[in-house]
């Protein structure tokens, strides 16, 4: 085979090596964590659809209606108790791009209910109990969403 052929067909395997090795399988971010596309939209349903997250930790407009500009960046709480319940949260923290715990952290409180402190979440947050494939897909979508400049 001539040289210039040669090299194009070992460009060509090489393409389609990569194209087929990184197909359907996880990349790296930037925080040496392994996500793909599938499991970012994976989270993103399970975030907004079956979870629904935004209800608290999305700030509302001044008709009550959820700021679409300001997606997940923690909000003051407002769901209120009919009856006082000790050590209720007034705020729900950021949970857009850079979380509050390690992706390791996060996957354990998604999974078991219980934050890097060894303690329960607080009422009224749910105490899920997801699998951990679904746990690490809600961190790679959280770890996508891009918080507003401030």
């Amino acid at each position: 085979m001539p040289p210039k052929i040669k090299n194009v067909f070992a460009m060509f395997l090489l393409l389609v090596g990569v194209a087929h090795a990184g197909f359907g399988q996880s990349k790296a971010t930037a925080n040496g964590s392994r996500a793909n596309e599938g499991s970012v939209t994976r989270g993103e349903y399970l975030v907004n659809k079956v979870a629904v997250c935004s209800q608290c930790h999305t700030p509302r407009n001044g008709a009550g209606a959820l700021d679409r500009s300001k997606w997940l960046e923690g909000a003051p709480l407002w769901l209120t108790s009919a009856e006082p319940v000790e050590n209720w949260p007034l705020q729900a923290p950021r949970i857009a791009g850079a979380l509050p715990g390690t992706d390791a952290e996060m996957v354990k409180l998604l999974t078991t209910g219980i934050w890097k402190t060894g303690t329960h979440l607080r009422a009224p947050m749910p105490q899920f109990r997801m699998s951990p494939d679904d746990a690490e897909a809600v961190v790679a979508y959280l770890k996508s969403v891009t918080p507003s400049p401030k």
